[in-house]
């Protein structure tokens, strides 16, 4: 007689301009605890989203309301802004060239962070939480089998890859990854000190423990364009796979230790010769 299989609740949420995907594994109340983690994510589009005028991130941007007057969430945000702006050599900031105050490219991993967070507090510590390609993991959906996610191809000067194309895939649990590129938006990413988009990168991807500095890194790192590699390289817990706009690739040291063994003959060499 085999054991039953444990509970397994998916669900996908539009909010924050995306889709945000819950995978909960094991024993526990599902519903209560995804619907605490929407609540979440409804209440932080309500208070930063840069396109409701109304938002007191808008607010605060126009001068119109003081740090004070806003949500204590928003000076935790502005602040951890401030000290990946510092990390990164200014190649991230919540302060864009010619710009309003837009801390978006933090926010979403912090957003994903807490309501991954929010599942483990209402006893569900087996899930992932995905918003926009961007993954915090929980503990293992089952034991000794971690969670896989799988990171695109980006089209390059090379070619688009054909439909469904992976660049690589990472396994792991408590791990997040988050990847900053052009295929869905353009060069959307604009190198802060020369107020251009960077284009050196197709994407790249990071991967480490939590999805806050995680997915801000990765804004920074495609920033940088080819001095990421060394930047990530000194990152403690965090390991980076590149795939530039000529359509090469690039990985730190200890990114094949989150790849599952199958897959490792398709990442660069390393060290590259």
């Amino acid at each position: 007689m085999t054991a039953a299989a444990a509970p397994v609740t998916r669900h996908a949420e539009h909010v924050m301009g995306t889709v945000f995907s819950f995978d909960v594994r094991g024993d526990g109340d599902h519903r209560d605890g995804i619907g605490r983690a929407v609540a979440w994510l409804r209440h932080v589009d309500a208070v930063f989203s840069t396109y409701r005028p109304d938002s007191p991130v808008s607010r605060l941007g126009r001068g119109e309301i003081g740090l004070t007057s806003c949500p204590a969430e928003v000076a935790e945000v502005l602040a951890l802004c401030a000290r990946v702006e510092r990390d990164s050599g200014g190649y991230f900031t919540a302060h864009p060239p010619g710009g309003r105050l837009d801390p978006s490219g933090l926010v979403k991993g912090w957003a994903i962070e807490r309501a991954s967070d929010l599942l483990t507090a209402a006893g569900l510590p087996r899930h992932s939480v995905n918003g926009g390609g961007d993954v915090q993991l929980g503990a293992e959906p089952e034991p000794g089998r971690p969670w896989r996610v799988g990171v695109a191809a980006p089209p390059t000067a090379a070619g688009r890859p054909a439909d469904g194309a992976l660049a690589t895939v990472v396994a792991g649990a408590g791990l997040a990854v988050a990847t900053s590129g052009t295929a869905e938006r353009g060069h959307h990413i604009v190198d802060p000190h020369t107020g251009r988009p960077a284009t050196a990168l197709a994407s790249i991807t990071l991967a480490g423990p939590r999805l806050t500095t995680v997915d801000a890194y990765a804004t920074a790192a495609f920033a940088m364009g080819e001095a990421a590699r060394d930047w990530v390289e000194d990152m403690e817990d965090l390991e980076a796979l590149a795939v530039t706009a000529a359509g090469q690739t690039w990985r730190t040291s200890g990114f094949h230790r989150h790849v599952p063994p199958e897959f490792r003959g398709f990442l660069p060499a390393w060290p590259p010769r």
